[in-house]
């Protein structure tokens, strides 16, 4: 138990870049894992690790090792999945983050009924919408919209497209009027989405036909919700996903402009540590939010 309480540590420490990180996902001490880490060596004889003030790197024989022990703990995971039985009965706790409006708006119905069909499993539910590592902050899983995710350390399921639509108020339109192209759009108030790239750049396009737009920011959040309010406001157009301003269209408070023109469609995606993939309660939770967000 000592040697895996060793490799854990250690495992957790390469992944997080931190003791104290490692620590807090174990609930220990920062020098009990410094400890456990300090005697693993002292066992095989090596450095595995490079230490200064800033952040912790693995040495090259410790990242050798680090990618033998990820495979036992996964492996050791689906042996205590077979023994436990735990396909039929998953139990335990989930940690999950996701974005705040997307969160509010699509995942307390969801969680609650997948909770409902699996009444041992615990769930610790985060709203945040920045980029949030999963990894150096202890997560089971990352929901998270953008165009596309790339990651070696990282398993990536898409779950569902996310339409966005160029909108404002007709309060908007009636004091600046409407544009008639994308070319137009540099003449207004635009509200932007913070965490996009480029983010002062729009895409549009129509059919084969691609426009890049540079556009005038007069409001910036990382919030969707904020831009909707501003657009409701007066304030500008905007860009937003579907499932943020659905009511707001049919109650005529935004309406879509550039109807022929369509920013481009996003992904909604899973995201979790490697070793985390022969767990069941995440495949089961994947599986679920597929069914359950297949158009938000």
């Amino acid at each position: 138990m000592d040697k895996f309480n060793q490799i854990r540590g250690f495992v957790l420490v390469v992944e997080s870049g931190s003791f104290a990180q490692a620590s807090r996902i174990l609930g220990i001490s920062r020098s009990a894992v410094n400890k456990l880490v300090f005697n693993l060596e002292t066992y095989l004889g090596v450095q595995l690790l490079h230490r200064n003030t800033r952040n912790v790197t693995p040495t090259q024989t410790g990242l050798a090792f680090y990618e033998r022990c990820t495979g036992i703990l996964a492996d050791l995971e689906e042996a205590e999945i077979a023994v436990t039985n735990l396909q039929q009965r998953p139990q335990g706790k989930l940690r999950i983050n996701a974005p705040m409006t997307f969160g509010t708006i699509n995942l307390g119905d969801t969680i609650a009924s997948f909770m409902a069909e699996y009444p041992l499993l615990k769930v610790e539910l985060s709203l945040d919408d920045r980029f949030v590592d999963p990894i150096a902050e202890g997560y089971d899983m990352v929901i998270r919209i953008t165009d596309k995710i790339e990651s070696s350390s990282l398993v990536v399921h898409q779950l569902a497209e996310i339409e966005l639509i160029l909108c404002a108020s007709e309060g908007y339109i009636q004091n600046y009027g409407e544009p008639n192209s994308p070319e137009e759009l540099e003449n207004h108030f635009c509200l932007q989405y913070g965490y996009f790239n480029s983010p002062h750049l729009w895409r549009l396009t129509k059919g084969d036909e691609k426009k890049i737009v540079k556009i005038k920011s007069r409001l910036c959040s990382n919030n969707g919700e904020i831009l909707a309010k501003g657009a409701i406001a007066d304030l500008g157009i905007t860009i937003l996903p579907r499932f943020i301003i659905e009511s707001y269209l049919q109650e005529g408070k935004l309406r879509r402009i550039l109807p022929d023109y369509s920013p481009k469609t996003l992904s909604l995606f899973a995201l979790y540590p490697i070793n985390r993939h022969l767990s069941n309660k995440i495949r089961l939770l994947t599986d679920f939010l597929k069914n359950s967000l297949k158009t938000p």
